[in-house]
Protein backbone atom coordinates (compact mmCIF):
# COMPACT_ATOMS: atom_id res chain seq x y z
CA UNK A 1 0.00 0.00 0.00
CA UNK A 2 1.99 3.02 -1.20
CA UNK A 3 2.04 6.08 1.05
CA UNK A 4 3.98 9.32 1.09
CA UNK A 5 4.54 12.12 3.62
CA UNK A 6 1.34 13.88 2.55
CA UNK A 7 -0.65 10.78 3.51
CA UNK A 8 0.41 11.06 7.17
CA UNK A 9 -2.06 13.04 9.28
CA UNK A 10 -1.13 14.18 12.79
CA UNK A 11 -3.03 15.33 15.84
CA UNK A 12 -1.10 18.61 15.57
CA UNK A 13 -2.70 19.23 12.17
CA UNK A 14 -6.13 18.42 13.59
CA UNK A 15 -5.56 20.83 16.49
CA UNK A 16 -4.41 23.56 14.10
CA UNK A 17 -7.61 23.23 12.08
CA UNK A 18 -9.69 23.55 15.26
CA UNK A 19 -7.81 26.71 16.17
CA UNK A 20 -8.17 28.16 12.67
CA UNK A 21 -11.94 27.73 12.90
CA UNK A 22 -12.07 29.48 16.26
CA UNK A 23 -9.61 32.34 15.63
CA UNK A 24 -9.07 35.04 12.99
CA UNK A 25 -6.24 34.63 10.51
CA UNK A 26 -2.77 35.57 11.87
CA UNK A 27 -3.98 35.27 15.47
CA UNK A 28 -1.16 34.59 17.93
CA UNK A 29 -1.22 31.19 19.61
CA UNK A 30 1.01 30.25 22.55
CA UNK A 31 2.59 26.86 21.87
CA UNK A 32 3.32 24.46 24.72
CA UNK A 33 5.10 22.17 22.29
CA UNK A 34 7.58 22.10 19.45
CA UNK A 35 8.11 22.09 15.69
CA UNK A 36 5.17 19.87 14.80
CA UNK A 37 2.63 22.29 16.25
CA UNK A 38 4.50 25.34 14.97
CA UNK A 39 4.45 24.08 11.38
CA UNK A 40 0.82 22.98 11.60
CA UNK A 41 -0.29 26.38 12.93
CA UNK A 42 1.62 28.24 10.23
CA UNK A 43 -0.02 26.06 7.57
CA UNK A 44 -3.37 27.34 8.86
CA UNK A 45 -2.31 30.99 8.76
CA UNK A 46 -1.85 31.35 12.52
CA UNK A 47 1.13 32.85 14.33
CA UNK A 48 2.80 30.52 16.88
CA UNK A 49 4.53 32.28 19.79
CA UNK A 50 6.18 31.25 23.05
CA UNK A 51 6.21 34.48 25.01
CA UNK A 52 3.47 35.97 27.16
CA UNK A 53 4.67 39.40 26.04
CA UNK A 54 3.50 38.58 22.49
CA UNK A 55 -0.08 38.75 23.85
CA UNK A 56 -1.37 35.45 22.44
CA UNK A 57 -5.12 34.88 22.28
CA UNK A 58 -5.13 31.09 22.69
CA UNK A 59 -2.96 28.22 23.94
CA UNK A 60 -2.24 24.84 22.37
CA UNK A 61 -0.48 21.88 24.03
CA UNK A 62 1.52 19.21 22.27
CA UNK A 63 4.37 16.80 22.90
CA UNK A 64 7.99 17.82 22.50
CA UNK A 65 10.86 16.01 24.18
CA UNK A 66 12.95 19.17 24.71
CA UNK A 67 10.14 21.33 26.05
CA UNK A 68 11.33 23.63 28.86
CA UNK A 69 9.55 24.12 32.16
CA UNK A 70 9.40 27.86 31.54
CA UNK A 71 7.23 27.33 28.46
CA UNK A 72 4.96 24.98 30.38
CA UNK A 73 4.66 27.47 33.23
CA UNK A 74 3.90 30.45 31.00
CA UNK A 75 1.35 28.45 29.04
CA UNK A 76 -0.36 27.36 32.25
CA UNK A 77 -0.51 30.98 33.40
CA UNK A 78 -2.27 31.94 30.17
CA UNK A 79 -4.71 29.04 30.48
CA UNK A 80 -5.38 30.16 34.05
CA UNK A 81 -6.23 33.62 32.73
CA UNK A 82 -9.01 32.08 30.67
CA UNK A 83 -7.50 31.88 27.17
CA UNK A 84 -9.01 29.19 24.93
CA UNK A 85 -6.97 26.02 25.37
CA UNK A 86 -6.51 23.21 22.88
CA UNK A 87 -4.51 19.97 23.10
CA UNK A 88 -3.26 17.97 20.16
CA UNK A 89 -3.67 14.73 22.11
CA UNK A 90 -3.83 13.30 25.62
CA UNK A 91 -1.66 10.21 25.10
CA UNK A 92 -0.45 9.01 28.48
CA UNK A 93 2.79 7.56 27.13
CA UNK A 94 5.13 7.91 24.18
CA UNK A 95 7.73 5.43 22.86
CA UNK A 96 11.41 6.33 23.30
CA UNK A 97 14.65 4.46 22.47
CA UNK A 98 14.78 3.47 26.15
CA UNK A 99 11.16 2.40 26.60
CA UNK A 100 7.85 4.15 27.23
CA UNK A 101 8.03 7.67 28.61
CA UNK A 102 5.40 10.18 29.76
CA UNK A 103 3.38 11.56 26.88
CA UNK A 104 1.46 14.75 26.23
CA UNK A 105 -1.43 13.58 28.38
CA UNK A 106 0.75 13.85 31.47
CA UNK A 107 1.66 17.42 30.59
CA UNK A 108 -1.99 18.27 29.98
CA UNK A 109 -2.74 16.86 33.44
CA UNK A 110 -0.24 19.26 35.01
CA UNK A 111 -1.81 22.32 33.39
CA UNK A 112 -5.30 21.01 34.09
CA UNK A 113 -4.60 20.50 37.78
CA UNK A 114 -2.98 23.93 38.07
CA UNK A 115 -5.78 25.83 36.33
CA UNK A 116 -8.85 23.69 37.00
CA UNK A 117 -9.66 23.84 33.29
CA UNK A 118 -9.81 21.23 30.53
CA UNK A 119 -8.70 21.64 26.91
CA UNK A 120 -10.54 20.89 23.71
CA UNK A 121 -8.77 17.76 22.45
CA UNK A 122 -8.07 17.05 18.79
CA UNK A 123 -6.46 13.62 18.96
CA UNK A 124 -7.82 10.12 19.46
CA UNK A 125 -10.40 9.14 20.51
CA UNK A 126 -11.98 12.52 19.77
CA UNK A 127 -13.46 13.21 16.35
CA UNK A 128 -11.24 16.05 14.99
CA UNK A 129 -8.26 13.83 14.06
CA UNK A 130 -10.49 11.39 12.18
CA UNK A 131 -12.28 14.25 10.42
CA UNK A 132 -8.93 15.81 9.51
CA UNK A 133 -7.79 12.51 8.01
CA UNK A 134 -10.85 12.20 5.79
CA UNK A 135 -10.47 15.82 4.67
CA UNK A 136 -6.83 15.29 3.73
CA UNK A 137 -6.80 11.82 2.18
CA UNK A 138 -10.39 11.40 1.04
CA UNK A 139 -12.42 8.22 1.03
CA UNK A 140 -16.16 7.60 1.08
CA UNK A 141 -16.23 4.67 3.53
CA UNK A 142 -13.25 5.06 5.89
CA UNK A 143 -12.06 2.05 7.85
CA UNK A 144 -10.19 2.85 11.06
CA UNK A 145 -7.48 0.27 11.74
CA UNK A 146 -5.84 0.12 15.15
CA UNK A 147 -4.74 -1.98 18.10
CA UNK A 148 -6.29 -0.05 21.02
CA UNK A 149 -9.94 -0.02 22.04
CA UNK A 150 -9.89 3.27 23.97
CA UNK A 151 -8.28 5.33 21.20
CA UNK A 152 -8.59 3.76 17.75
CA UNK A 153 -11.87 1.88 18.12
CA UNK A 154 -13.60 4.45 20.32
CA UNK A 155 -12.50 7.15 17.90
CA UNK A 156 -14.08 5.27 15.00
CA UNK A 157 -17.26 4.94 17.04
CA UNK A 158 -17.24 8.67 17.80
CA UNK A 159 -17.16 9.49 14.10
CA UNK A 160 -19.46 6.76 12.82
CA UNK A 161 -16.73 4.86 10.92
CA UNK A 162 -16.26 1.11 10.71
CA UNK A 163 -13.18 -0.22 12.49
CA UNK A 164 -10.77 -3.14 12.34
CA UNK A 165 -9.02 -4.19 15.55
CA UNK A 166 -5.68 -5.92 14.97
CA UNK A 167 -4.36 -8.06 17.82
CA UNK A 168 -0.74 -6.99 17.42
CA UNK A 169 -0.66 -4.42 20.22
CA UNK A 170 -2.06 -3.94 23.68
CA UNK A 171 -5.52 -5.51 23.26
CA UNK A 172 -6.22 -9.11 24.24
CA UNK A 173 -9.13 -11.24 25.40
CA UNK A 174 -9.26 -9.66 28.87
CA UNK A 175 -9.75 -6.20 27.39
CA UNK A 176 -12.25 -7.36 24.77
CA UNK A 177 -14.69 -9.17 27.06
CA UNK A 178 -15.24 -6.03 29.18
CA UNK A 179 -15.58 -3.65 26.22
CA UNK A 180 -18.61 -1.38 26.22
CA UNK A 181 -20.52 -1.07 22.90
CA UNK A 182 -18.63 2.07 21.86
CA UNK A 183 -15.32 0.21 22.29
CA UNK A 184 -16.25 -2.77 20.11
CA UNK A 185 -14.70 -3.04 16.65
CA UNK A 186 -16.68 -3.78 13.50
CA UNK A 187 -14.07 -6.38 12.55
CA UNK A 188 -11.27 -8.23 14.31
CA UNK A 189 -8.12 -9.83 12.91
CA UNK A 190 -4.87 -11.25 14.18
CA UNK A 191 -2.83 -8.82 12.07
CA UNK A 192 -2.99 -6.46 9.12
CA UNK A 193 -3.51 -9.44 6.82
CA UNK A 194 -7.14 -9.10 7.87
CA UNK A 195 -7.42 -6.21 5.43
CA UNK A 196 -7.34 -8.65 2.51
CA UNK A 197 -9.43 -11.47 3.99
CA UNK A 198 -13.20 -11.95 4.15
CA UNK A 199 -14.75 -11.48 7.61
CA UNK A 200 -17.67 -13.89 8.11
CA UNK A 201 -20.24 -12.76 10.62
CA UNK A 202 -20.81 -14.95 13.70
CA UNK A 203 -24.09 -16.87 13.78
CA UNK A 204 -26.12 -16.87 17.02
CA UNK A 205 -28.06 -19.98 18.07
CA UNK A 206 -29.72 -19.26 21.39
CA UNK A 207 -26.87 -18.99 23.90
CA UNK A 208 -24.23 -20.20 21.45
CA UNK A 209 -22.25 -18.23 18.90
CA UNK A 210 -20.65 -20.00 15.95
CA UNK A 211 -18.10 -18.76 13.46
CA UNK A 212 -16.63 -21.28 11.07
CA UNK A 213 -15.74 -24.38 13.09
CA UNK A 214 -15.66 -22.54 16.43
CA UNK A 215 -18.44 -22.20 19.00
CA UNK A 216 -18.42 -19.83 21.94
CA UNK A 217 -20.78 -19.72 24.91
CA UNK A 218 -20.90 -18.45 28.48
CA UNK A 219 -21.78 -21.08 31.11
CA UNK A 220 -22.19 -20.09 34.77
CA UNK A 221 -20.40 -16.82 34.05
CA UNK A 222 -17.41 -18.44 32.38
CA UNK A 223 -16.51 -18.21 28.70
CA UNK A 224 -16.13 -21.51 26.88
CA UNK A 225 -14.78 -21.84 23.35
CA UNK A 226 -14.50 -25.11 21.44
CA UNK A 227 -13.53 -26.19 17.96
CA UNK A 228 -10.44 -26.10 15.75
CA UNK A 229 -10.63 -23.02 13.54
CA UNK A 230 -9.43 -23.10 9.97
CA UNK A 231 -8.91 -19.37 10.42
CA UNK A 232 -7.70 -18.30 13.91
CA UNK A 233 -9.72 -15.10 13.57
CA UNK A 234 -12.92 -17.20 13.68
CA UNK A 235 -11.99 -18.12 17.26
CA UNK A 236 -11.87 -14.48 18.25
CA UNK A 237 -15.11 -13.61 16.47
CA UNK A 238 -17.04 -16.38 18.20
CA UNK A 239 -15.45 -15.79 21.61
CA UNK A 240 -15.91 -12.03 21.86
CA UNK A 241 -19.42 -12.09 20.43
CA UNK A 242 -20.48 -14.61 23.09
CA UNK A 243 -18.79 -12.52 25.76
CA UNK A 244 -20.46 -9.30 24.62
CA UNK A 245 -23.91 -10.92 24.54
CA UNK A 246 -23.37 -12.02 28.13
CA UNK A 247 -22.17 -8.56 29.18
CA UNK A 248 -25.14 -6.82 27.55
CA UNK A 249 -27.63 -9.24 29.09
CA UNK A 250 -26.21 -9.51 32.60
CA UNK A 251 -24.31 -6.25 33.07
CA UNK A 252 -21.18 -8.08 34.24
CA UNK A 253 -18.29 -9.49 32.18
CA UNK A 254 -17.71 -13.22 31.94
CA UNK A 255 -14.64 -14.90 33.37
CA UNK A 256 -11.92 -15.97 30.93
CA UNK A 257 -9.57 -17.65 33.41
CA UNK A 258 -10.08 -21.09 31.83
CA UNK A 259 -9.77 -19.95 28.22
CA UNK A 260 -6.57 -20.19 26.22
CA UNK A 261 -6.73 -17.80 23.31
CA UNK A 262 -4.79 -18.54 20.13
CA UNK A 263 -1.62 -16.51 19.77
CA UNK A 264 -2.10 -13.80 17.12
Amino acid sequence: MPAGPDDVVTSAQAAARLLSRALPRAAKVFVIGGEGLVVALEERGLAPVQSIDDEPVAVVSGYHRDLTWGIVSDGAILVGRGLPWFASNTDRSVPTPHGLGPGNGMLVDVVQRFTGRSPQVAGKPMAPLFEETVLRVGGERPLVVGDRLDTDIEGASNTGHDSLLVLTGVTGLEELVVARPELRPSYIASDLGGLSRAHPGPIVYGTEVTCGDVTGRVVDGRLEVEGEPADPDDWWRAAVTAAWRHLDTNGTPCSVDRVVAPVP
